[in-house]
């Protein structure tokens, strides 16, 4: 009976253990490339990965706007799962447009392969967010009528309805501030936003834009534009995926040429910029198949990871030097425009484009003939040249009022100094002269530009508690694109100081008159002023309140806060 006994234990052992050994075959592999990972699958895979390698974690970073947390996937060769200043931090997102899942599935595949091959790299903590836009993901349908698959997917806009990848300075979702908590900590020195592309058709399946080579410090552009670049795009042809930049074309078609992308703060890639770390967001062609653009993905996150393991020392480096460098800047541009004197060329890998009547409307719609591929050199337009240039002041102070503002600049790494006494102080401060606001809301706001100040030297009472900010920190960046008004992607540009803009005191015309009437009189500057301006002016010459107005504001009774800004320069040596 026991010898019978012996071949039935170890049958049943071995069939328990075949039952219990993990399967690590993604949602998509089992789909065989038709469908991509739901949010409770991605979450459920790297925690199954957690608990098999000890060289992996996923955590929890914070909270997203539609009630579940933001996670973040480490793997680290020596277990340390915290950034080190001797090793490089590669940082890659996905599913910030869920909709365009590539990066999801591509990065679940490659950490599972890196793990059971024990090929992890030893000089990079590599720092994986496996969705940001959780609300999206979880908002699964077919919203992308040009893409060629998945089946489902998720869709653009988060919880809130906001895009992402436009929220890196307002940080309206609770997910953009979990990221960049989570940012600060990491501080990567490289950074992947995974996409998928949208527009003309043409042979390649990766395209991609790196962070704006003239805006980032020349140690780390030179970098970037001279040897990371040239090495990962040899790289991805040799894989078999011939890159090309992200197709950002003038006119109809892409052969008349490349523009470069400005990514402003609002982009991730353009948050990234401000800290002095470079980064790449792919966009793979929408129209190939998805398990092409999924090869795509995870070929070109493996290629980047490759060659920061094997430049981790000139990475750091680099980085160290511009950080250094830009606390002691002194002089910053905040708004850029393309060069079009400056032009390139790239090989382009086409298909011919044509026009025929359309089926729908009868008139002429464009097409791209399949069966006419072409190789060609096309122009390529990628330089940037300053439209603003600053010079930082020796330092900034906010009122403890604007708690909205010092809350972002306090997650976003930038030191202050709260003030221990009432103090009052000369400084710089602007008036907001002229602005155009938005007729439409964008992304939950009607953002301003084209504006224009003026700077007046006043004393001013502070109060203990508010907010003393030195410009000698490597924040630097952040600080000017966010605290200067006239930047693309101020705190101005973006609502936060509305209310200056809203006057509070007015004037009765039928009393005012009699004091107006008295100032003019005592006063022949102003008399000669409101002349000058009658002569310039139909318009004003004949309405009594205008000039009322304009008396009004020329006395100690308007107030002086209507337009001023309240982000004060303190002027001084730096």
């Amino acid at each position: 009976m026991k010898k019978q006994l012996l071949p039935l234990l170890t049958l049943f052992t071995a069939t328990v253990f075949a039952q219990t050994k993990p399967d690590w075959t993604t949602p998509y592999e089992r789909s065989k490339g038709q469908q991509t990972a739901t949010y409770a699958e991605i979450i459920t895979y790297y925690q199954q990965l957690d608990r098999q390698f000890d060289q992996a974690k996923l955590i929890e970073v914070g909270k997203t706007d539609v009630g579940k947390p933001l996670h973040l996937f480490l793997l680290a060769s020596d277990k340390v799962f915290t950034a080190r200043p001797d090793r490089v931090t590669l940082l890659i997102n996905n599913g910030i447009h869920p909709g365009e899942p590539e990066g999801i599935d591509a990065c679940m595949m490659m950490a599972r392969d890196l793990l059971l091959a024990n090929k992890l790299p030893q000089n990079v903590l590599l720092a994986i967010v496996p969705v940001f836009n959780v609300g999206g993901c979880l908002n699964r349908g077919v919203s992308r009528v040009n893409q060629n698959g998945p089946a489902t997917y998720g869709f653009r806009g988060n919880a809130r309805n906001l895009n992402l990848n436009r929220d890196f300075i307002k940080a309206d979702a609770e997910n953009t501030r979990s990221f960049q908590a989570m940012y600060q900590r990491l501080n990567p020195q490289v950074f992947i936003d995974n996409h998928t592309s949208n527009g003309a058709d043409y042979q390649h399946v990766v395209t991609y834009f790196a962070t704006q080579k003239d805006k980032l410090h020349p140690l780390v552009s030179g970098y970037m534009t001279q040897t990371f670049q040239p090495d990962l795009d040899k790289r991805l042809t040799e894989k078999g995926f011939p890159p090309a930049p992200y197709v950002n074309h003038p006119a109809d078609t892409p052969e008349s040429g490349l523009l470069g992308y400005n990514d402003s703060p609002r982009y991730t890639t353009g948050y990234a910029a401000m800290f002095n770390c470079f980064g790449f967001t792919l966009e793979t062609h929408m129209w190939k198949e998805y398990p092409a653009r999924v090869k795509g993905s995870y070929a070109f996150d493996a290629t980047v990871l490759e060659l920061c393991e094997r430049d981790a020392r000139t990475i750091l480096a680099n980085k160290q030097r511009a950080d250094a460098a830009v606390s002691q800047q002194t002089t910053f541009a905040v708004n850029y425009k393309l060069d079009r004197s400056k032009v390139d060329s790239v090989t382009f890998l086409g298909y011919e484009a044509a026009y025929k009547p359309s089926a729908v409307s009868g008139l002429k719609r464009l097409y791209y003939d399949r069966t006419k591929p072409f190789t060609k050199r096309i122009p390529y337009l990628n330089t940037f040249v300053p439209d603003l240039q600053l010079t930082k002041p020796k330092a900034y102070v906010i009122p403890q009022a604007w708690h909205e503002v010092i809350a972002l600049l306090t997650r976003n790494g930038v030191r202050m100094q709260s003030l221990p006494n009432d103090t009052l102080m000369t400084v710089s401060a602007y008036y907001i002269d002229d602005y155009r606001t938005s007729q439409r809301p964008y992304e939950g706001h009607y953002p301003h530009s084209g504006v224009k100040v003026r700077t007046e030297s006043q004393r001013i009472q502070f109060y203990k508690g508010d907010y003393l900010i030195p410009t000698d920190q490597t924040t630097n960046r952040y600080l000017i694109e966010t605290l200067e008004p006239q930047a693309a992607d101020s705190f101005f540009t973006w609502n936060f100081f509305d209310s200056i803009l809203d006057q509070k005191e007015y004037f009765s015309d039928y009393i005012f008159e009699d004091t107006a009437a008295e100032l003019l009189k005592k006063d022949p500057v102003l008399r000669q002023k409101l002349a000058d301006k009658r002569a310039s002016d139909k318009a004003f010459a004949e309405s009594a309140n205008a000039q009322l107005e304009f008396i009004y504001k020329q006395t100690p009774y308007f107030e002086k806060t209507f337009t001023r800004y309240p982000v004060y320069r303190l002027e001084g040596s730096r």
